[in-house]
């Protein structure tokens, strides 16, 4: 084990942590990434709501893409916490399709659950999902 494995980095806005999660891309292993969305987003003490959005939003982002993801092969999520931040990036290889349809239910869904939503693709057979939330202050009771 490394230094680097045993301390997580730090920046000046507190903790700075990335983890990534490689699943088969079949929707019966959703449900592992949905418990680790909300077990990192509670690390950064998102509030109850927060984390059910995020797990919500990392499911439907995970949903489009197994649409498309080409069967035998892996799904990645790479979680990013910065501070009070929380960065996903879901990624799979697909048969030609570098960009979700932005006009699709799922879509909204995941742009009214997260604070910013993006879709990324670097080539033709690969596509990714990025989605960000920020932790706000808990409401008084």
């Amino acid at each position: 084990m490394t230094e680097e494995t045993e301390t997580p980095a730090v920046d000046l806005t507190g903790i700075r942590d990335a983890v990534s999660v490689r699943l088969p891309a079949v929707s019966a292993y959703l449900s592992v990434l949905r418990t680790a969305t909300a077990g990192l987003a509670a690390r950064l003490d998102f509030t109850l709501d927060q984390i059910e959005d995020l797990r919500i939003a990392v499911d439907e982002a995970c949903a489009m893409l197994l649409r498309h993801a080409v069967p035998g092969t892996d799904l990645l999520a790479e979680f990013e916490l910065t501070g009070p931040e929380m960065t996903v990036r879901v990624e799979v290889n697909t048969l030609g399709v570098s960009s979700p349809n932005r006009e699709d239910f799922a879509w909204m869904v995941l742009t009214a659950l997260a604070d910013d939503v993006d879709a990324i693709s670097d080539h033709a057979d690969h596509l990714a999902i990025m989605l960000r939330k920020r932790r706000s202050a808990a409401r008084p009771s």
